[in-house]
């Protein structure tokens, strides 16, 4: 199903619901990327996934929205290996390439417990956790 309107506009009620509540390029940057895979690749689950692919190369998951990225690139190992095959665990939208500082600030605005003992990792799967309890109310 398309997510742009014929005016190229993203459709607010057709993106995902933390897209919703993200800024206007993350949701054209998802909305065109998706439609353009769809056209491609004729799957909507393929086009969903390019189009999380693309997002996660610019923006990246805090909390229940999407925030820039102050460097553009892959967040994680499986979004470096690229392809359909693609090996290594997904950060789920955090930005793991980020530093442990940019990681501390994060998990402190999602008020993260804990979060001054922990090393980078267990910051990534601290926000990572938050993220998904945040997505399922």
């Amino acid at each position: 199903m398309p997510k742009t309107t014929k005016g190229g506009k993203p459709k607010k009620g057709e993106l995902p619901s933390t897209l919703q509540r993200s800024n206007e390029k993350a949701q054209r940057t998802f909305a065109k990327t998706h439609d353009s895979a769809a056209d491609e690749y004729g799957s909507e689950e393929r086009a969903h996934r390019v189009a999380y692919s693309a997002l996660k190369h610019s923006f990246e998951k805090v909390g229940d929205h999407w925030e820039p990225k102050e460097h553009k690139g892959p967040s994680d190992e499986r979004a470096r290996s690229g392809g359909p095959n693609a090996s290594g665990e997904s950060a789920e939208g955090v930005n793991a390439n980020a530093s442990k500082k940019h990681l501390l600030d994060v998990a402190r605005r999602l008020d993260v417990r804990g979060r001054s003992t922990m090393n980078k990792s267990e910051l990534i799967d601290a926000i990572k956790k938050h993220n998904r309890r945040v997505r399922g109310r």
